[in-house]
């Protein structure tokens, strides 16, 4: 490893702004960089579904083999105006943005180790790395990642976990956007003429298993819009929300135990709900006998880490890729305090996540 290039790659990234649907700038950098060192680099069509400004970058090496290695371009917030700053053991932001870590960190470390095979003509098996765009908003990027039949395992270098660690199985989330139909009427003069949306909506909630359900089950409505004035019965309420499990169809009962709810409590005030859902990402489990979860297990112990299987109720593009087929697993590389101005990353925990992208690309 040459720890100056991958924090030089890394910090190079992180000043590029590209939040999600907006990931071009990022893009053409990366178009830019694998072309000079020789490798052939391909947009796929998914912007027509995502909407980004740029499809996903796909460089395959030799034929492309059947596994593919990614990480997203896409940050949560700004990074045009970071200050990184190098300290002893990380490198963190002045305090006042994020440092871009989540993502950034796996896009550098991927870049690096595609560099370094190019450069110093490392044997390698024939694989494929692909460049994401969306991560952050709805997955659309991997969910429509163009990639060949051929594919048949991922190795996502997304996880906030310090490497060593990866995620196995992850949970699914269903996201939903309901309203509830009253009749508005003066507050003062004619309240009993009018019906009260929001008192539909209170008295449902009332009646959610809103939080933890179970050891793998959430609910939550995340954000809830009513009324028109405050001498106005609220006509109309809408909300925003999602159920997360780890078993499919657990998700699928909640969702509908939700949506009885609020149509029985509308049903008592002869209101009317409407709603739509959608499967924002879809859960997953890796036995551990296939052959992501042993190639993983390989290669972290190979780089002297002791391999820590974990669970996450959190969605990544590995999540999109499972739902495709593709069996994956999102591997820890140590983006610390993700989405805040107090992210960071150990320095070992950068060069690490590039010794187990390396390892798992070398021939044996």
């Amino acid at each position: 490893m040459n720890p100056s290039r991958l924090i030089e790659i890394f910090l190079q990234v992180i000043r590029i702004n590209a939040l999600s649907a907006n990931e071009k700038p990022l893009a053409d950098f990366i178009n830019s960089f694998l072309s000079q060192l020789g490798y052939k680099v391909e947009f796929d069509d998914s912007a027509k579904f995502t909407n980004s400004n740029t499809g996903n970058l796909i460089c395959k090496v030799g034929s492309g083999g059947d596994f593919v290695l990614t990480a997203h371009m896409d940050t949560a917030r700004p990074t045009e105006n970071v200050k990184p700053v190098i300290r002893e053991d990380r490198i963190t932001s002045s305090g006042d943005t994020v440092l871009g870590v989540d993502n950034r960190e796996g896009v550098a470390v991927l870049l690096y180790t595609l560099e370094k095979i190019a450069l110093d003509k490392i044997s390698v098996k024939d694989f494929t790395v692909a460049f994401t765009t969306c991560e952050e908003t709805t997955l659309f990027g991997s969910k429509y990642l163009g990639l060949n039949g051929n594919i048949k395992k991922g190795f996502v270098f997304d996880s906030g976990y310090r490497p060593g660690s990866f995620i196995y199985s992850a949970c699914g989330a269903i996201g939903f956007n309901l309203k509830i139909f009253g009749r508005a009427s003066h507050s003062g003069i004619a309240p009993e003429k009018g019906i009260n949306s929001l008192l539909i909506a209170a008295n449902a909630i009332t009646k959610l298993p809103l939080g933890r359900i179970d050891e793998e089950t959430t609910m939550n409505i995340g954000t809830l819009k009513s009324g028109s004035a405050v001498n106005v019965i609220p006509e109309l309420t809408e909300m925003v929300g999602e159920v997360r499990s780890f078993n499919l169809d657990k998700a699928e009962k909640y969702f509908r135990q939700l949506v009885n709810t609020f149509e029985d409590e509308a049903n008592k005030l002869n209101a009317r709900i409407e709603y739509d859902y959608f499967w924002d990402f879809k859960p997953y489990t890796i036995k551990e006998n296939s052959d992501v979860y042993k190639e993983i297990v390989k290669a972290l112990t190979k780089v002297g880490l002791v391999p820590n299987p974990k669970i996450s109720l959190g969605g990544s593009d590995a999540n999109s890729l499972n739902a495709n087929g593709i069996e994956s697993v999102n591997i820890g590389i140590g983006a610390q305090n993700p989405h805040s101005n107090d992210e960071f990353v150990y320095i070992e925990d950068l060069i690490k996540s590039a010794e187990i992208a390396l390892e798992l690309v070398k021939k044996d």
